[in-house]
């Protein structure tokens, strides 16, 4: 399943929703998600999986790029 991960780049700083960056990931379950994601420094405010028409949108997007 396909999930967007809304995040921050930075986990040390107050999170700011005008800096929140998305991005695309290939995934078993959120958990999954959640350990694929564990080594980087970002700040994770919210895991959405994609199905059916959102995820056909989605796709439409220059910037549509799923990581493994």
């Amino acid at each position: 399943m396909i999930y967007k991960v809304y995040y921050q780049e930075s986990n040390t700083e107050v999170p700011t929703r005008e800096n929140t960056v998305a991005l695309f990931i290939e995934a078993d379950s959120e958990r999954d998600v959640r350990q694929k994601l564990k080594d980087r420094p970002i700040s994770i405010e919210y895991i959405q999986p994609l199905e059916g028409a959102y995820l056909e949108y989605e796709k439409q997007r220059e910037d549509f790029k799923v990581e493994k």
